[in-house]
């Protein structure tokens, strides 16, 4: 598991920006329990344990300047 600070990715970072509002949309219109809280628990715990363990463990470099 990774501890401290995550390696910054403008590539990653430009993506999930200008990822679209429509796109959002027409998924949550089709997948149901999409964007509703706490469901990546019931589709994969194993993931979502991970990733909480990992958002605790590490911090952004931006997070420098907020």
């Amino acid at each position: 598991m990774k501890f401290g600070m995550r390696k910054p990715s403008l590539k990653k970072s430009l993506r999930a920006r200008t990822t679209g509002k429509a796109k959002r949309k027409v998924k949550k219109a089709i997948v149901p329990g999409y964007g509703k809280k706490g469901m990546g628990w019931l589709k994969n715990p194993k993931r979502a344990a991970k990733n909480k363990i990992y958002k605790k463990t590490t911090f952004s470099f931006w997070s420098f300047f907020r």
